[in-house]
């Protein structure tokens, strides 16, 4: 008796996934296909094939160069909440060349007549007035441009300095909190009556920064301290020149850095984004205040 034996079965060939022409006994690491020599990708162990190293290449990050005080960017990025924030006040000043009436619907009042005769003011409900003033400066002659120019030259001098190290969100909280800390200062020690307009109490609040900032990572705070002097010294002693704004600003200004500047690495978010809430929430607060001892009914 005899057994009769069929053909012996192929044995199957291990071919590229995608080239299947090419026989290969190599297997991607990752995706465990086989792989022909050209598909193949060294790795740190063994080879991977070309989509299992273009899906990892879009799964890793790429370091973004951090500040000292973690904000991201180069040396290199343009200054952009800076030049934003010199050409709004360049345009405010066109608008306030071409009617009077900017001034009066914009300036910072606490409670007065304007030349309409209507009543106006923070205490009136015109909250934002502590802003918008900070976009204004006096209005034409000698006086009026050179206000605009010295603050647009500070401005162009440090903000751009401050902007990288801070980033932009952080300085732009740090102007626009330390403008309004000048206007709140006029606001509380000041008569109800009195006007001011210009960006000088959030330039003071950045000359503030640039001290506190430099003092803490050891650059030289030389200049600034001698700019500083000479801006109050002028403050004080030149008539029609709101203190308080000036103030105002330095203080807050100052203030935010240190909690910027001095904030423990492990809770630098907290901090830094923390101080400005809270800063935010005390200057309402005093406005509240002031604005309830001038009117009672509110």
């Amino acid at each position: 008796m005899t057994t009769e034996h069929g053909p012996a079965p192929e044995t199957s060939v291990p071919t590229c996934y995608r080239h299947p022409g090419r026989e290969t006994y190599v297997r991607c690491t990752r995706c465990d296909r086989f792989i022909c020599p050209e598909c193949m990708r060294d790795a740190a162990v063994g080879h991977q094939c070309v989509e299992c190293v273009r899906a990892g290449n879009q799964g890793v990050r790429r370091a973004v160069p951090r500040t000292v005080l973690g904000a991201r960017g180069s040396a290199t990025a343009v200054p952009v909440v800076t030049y934003t924030l010199i050409g709004a006040c360049v345009l405010a000043y066109l608008a306030e060349l071409s009617s009077w009436r900017v001034v009066w619907e914009f300036m910072m009042l606490g409670r007065g007549v304007l030349p309409d005769g209507e009543v106006g003011g923070v205490a009136e409900g015109e909250w934002y007035r502590l802003v918008t003033t900070m976009f204004l400066h006096q209005r034409g002659g000698s006086f009026g441009v050179t206000h605009i120019l010295f603050n647009m030259w500070a401005l162009w001098a440090i903000g751009p300095a401050l902007e990288q190290v801070l980033g932009r969100w952080r300085f732009l909280a740090l102007y626009l909190l330390s403008g309004l800390g000048g206007s709140v200062l006029l606001y509380l020690v000041g008569s109800p009556a009195d006007s001011a307009v210009g960006a000088s109490g959030a330039i003071f609040g950045l000359f503030g920064a640039f001290f506190v900032i430099g003092r803490r990572f050891g650059g030289s705070v030389g200049p600034i301290v001698v700019l500083l002097v000479i801006n109050l010294v002028i403050t004080f002693s030149v008539p029609n020149i709101s203190w308080q704004g000036h103030v105002g600003g330095l203080v807050v200004g100052t203030a935010l850095a240190a909690a910027y500047a001095y904030a423990p690495a492990a809770r630098r978010t907290l901090f830094h984004v923390g101080a400005p809430l809270v800063t935010l929430a005390l200057l309402a607060a005093l406005v509240l205040v002031r604005t309830a001892e001038l009117s009672p009914s509110v």
